[in-house]
């Protein structure tokens, strides 16, 4: 029962809506990388049910662990890139440990920068992501995991053995393009039938100058304020479309909507706004 003179709290804006669809998304990353660990555990030729039984409990055990430290982890203001990188195997171990997909591991430099701990948790989803949809798609025995440091973005290069038929557009790519898109990142496929392909992934460590946030008045959806941010960061629509995994057309939809719906008569207009 409300209180006499009590005012109702203001409805969440639509970034915290959509920050917390994404947080939701990596949890859903998270568990389904925890199932399909199981699952290559107990199907394992290699071991005995008894042996299996043990390795699944820990397997089990092992992600509450990490369900508990996943707040932690995200608090972090600066992560080393090798202990942001040995994270991301721990994860993959038991998928990688009894399942039939080859798992390669290439570390980043020592002494690389050290990273955000927005941009190293991020990576990590994104790179579970990435593993979930090539796992997915079963065409696949072999992946090669790298990371790299250039000083100002985290580089991050997945390479399979399927088909090479994999593409930007592609659906199974839509929930790491999503990530990349959020930290202003680039993602580009590089596909060669009949040898496999190429996933390669760019994130800055610093955030852009400008915000890329429209007022919560304006009634931006989420893929809208995705696209607004990456246009304030002086991304084309084409570099957009690559980063987004869509059509350049759909790009200019969006530039379309975001500027009937601002009030803006051009695109710097639109960014000088959002800057505000």
């Amino acid at each position: 029962m409300t209180a006499v003179g009590s005012v109702p709290a203001p409805p969440p804006s639509r970034r915290a809506v959509a920050d917390n669809t994404r947080a939701l998304a990596e949890q859903r990353d998270r568990h389904a990388l925890t199932l399909e660990s199981l699952l290559a555990t107990l199907r394992s030729p290699r071991l005995d049910d008894r042996a299996a039984r043990a390795m699944a409990v820990d397997v089990a055990a092992g992600a509450l662990v990490s369900l508990r430290e996943q707040s932690d982890e995200q608090g972090a203001a600066l992560e080393a890139v090798g202990g942001a990188f040995q994270r991301l195997q721990t994860d993959l171990r038991p998928l990688v440990r009894y399942s039939e997909l080859d798992v390669q591991f290439v570390e980043p430099p020592a002494n690389g920068r050290a990273l955000p701990g927005d941009v190293a948790h991020a990576a990590r989803a994104i790179v579970r992501s990435a593993v979930l949809a090539i796992v997915d798609r079963g065409e696949t025995s072999r992946v090669r995991i790298q990371w790299d440091c250039d000083g100002l973005h985290l580089l991050i290069a997945i390479r399979d053995d399927g088909r090479g038929e994999l593409t930007v557009h592609d659906d199974v790519l839509r929930p790491v393009a999503e990530q990349v898109a959020v930290l202003a990142g680039h993602l580009s496929v590089s596909s060669t039938r009949g040898w496999g392909s190429e996933i390669g992934i760019r994130l800055p460590l610093d955030p852009p100058a400008a915000s890329g946030e429209l007022p919560d008045a304006v009634d931006a959806s989420p893929r809208e304020r995705d696209v607004l941010r990456l246009l304030a960061a002086g991304r084309r629509n084409r570099e957009i479309a690559q980063t987004l995994g869509v059509s350049e057309n759909t790009v200019k939809f969006h530039v379309s909507n975001l500027l009937r719906k601002s009030g803006a008569g051009s695109r710097t207009e639109l960014v000088a706004l959002a800057k505000v």
